[in-house]
């Protein structure tokens, strides 16, 4: 069945707490309101106020809630409403969530979701790509999808994993991507890449609203005489490494590609381990397509030139191709 992104998450959360009756949701306008993007819609009428719990506006609250309720068995799924937010809650997650299991062996069932991203003109608060300060912090999990079909099955085996996972949504994937997605029970596995799309000369390491970008980019391409290969990483901690570096070793040629700004960013992660354990494979420098170092702008004019896209994908890709 053809499904928006949206409604795949949606339709894994009800189904997870429809099968668990310890999953329960918590956050800012997730019940009466339904989400500030309509993900929990209809889900306090199912579930109920005690499973559906409408906050204060204080994710510091919300996290710590939702780690005290994973010790005691729960599975709860917090909803940051912009991953912007989550800064208020930090701390939580990254020096007490994050380190349970190592200190002393409890595991914590928590799943945060932040809607993160551009391209939907919202500015410098609203409008980021944190990913990297969590991909910095062992003990957690991370992970953002590109598809339907990934969305529902990450998201399901985001809330029956163990340990806290921050799961990254992209706002303007919402809506505008959709997919088929089984009705029946389904998984994605934590931790495992997928080869979004075969090709034999370039590689792009990518995850994902870019997912979309280097496939629009790759079809151009094509048309060129350049195969390209999408990998999309979907889990970015922990990072499925065996299969970047195995699809680096066919093509001898990557270009790491993400939304958030570029210094610190997650491009020069993989750019070292691709270098560091697939050098003699390579017939050309590892490249990376990010944003510039700045806010996020809220004008559309300055947001567009702000955003890697098709049109900077190619510029890359064409030098690369030629080197």
């Amino acid at each position: 069945m053809e499904t928006t992104y949206l409604e795949a998450i949606r339709k894994g959360i009800w189904e997870e707490m429809e099968r668990d009756p310890k999953v329960f949701l918590l956050g800012e306008d997730i019940g009466i309101y339904g989400g500030a993007f309509k993900v929990t819609a209809g889900m306090l009428d199912r579930f109920g106020e005690e499973r559906v719990v409408d906050t204060p506006i204080s994710e510091s609250a919300i996290v710590g809630a939702a780690i005290g309720a994973s010790f005691m068995g729960m599975r709860p799924v917090a909803e940051m409403q912009f991953a912007d937010f989550i800064t208020c809650g930090f701390d939580q997650i990254v020096n007490f969530a994050a380190k349970c299991r190592y200190r002393w062996n409890a595991p914590a069932p928590l799943v945060v979701r932040a809607p993160s991203g551009g391209g939907i003109h919202g500015g410098p608060f609203h409008s980021q790509n944190p990913e990297a300060w969590f991909v910095h912090t062992p003990g957690l999990k991370v992970v953002q999808p590109a598809t339907a079909y990934d969305a529902k099955g990450l998201i399901k085996a985001s809330i029956r994993d163990n340990d806290p996972v921050i799961f990254f949504e992209h706002k303007a994937l919402y809506r505008k991507i959709k997919g088929e997605v089984p009705e029946e029970d389904y998984t994605v596995e934590l931790g495992k890449a997928s080869v979004f799309r075969e090709g034999r000369d370039m590689s792009v390491i990518t995850y994902g609203a870019m997912v979309h970008v280097a496939a629009e980019a790759a079809e151009v391409l094509e048309q060129e005489g350049v195969s390209v290969e999408i990998i999309d990483l979907r889990t970015l901690l922990p990072m499925d490494e065996e299969t970047v570096l195995s699809s680096v070793r066919k093509t001898s040629k990557a270009i790491v590609l993400h939304e958030a700004t570029l210094t610190g960013g997650l491009g020069g992660e993989l750019s070292a381990r691709i270098t560091e354990k697939a050098f003699e494979s390579l017939d050309g420098p590892v490249l990376r397509l990010a944003a510039p170092d700045t806010p996020v702008p809220y004008a559309p004019t300055l947001e567009k030139a702000f955003l890697p896209d098709v049109e900077k994908l190619l510029e890359k890709a064409r030098w690369l191709a030629a080197y």
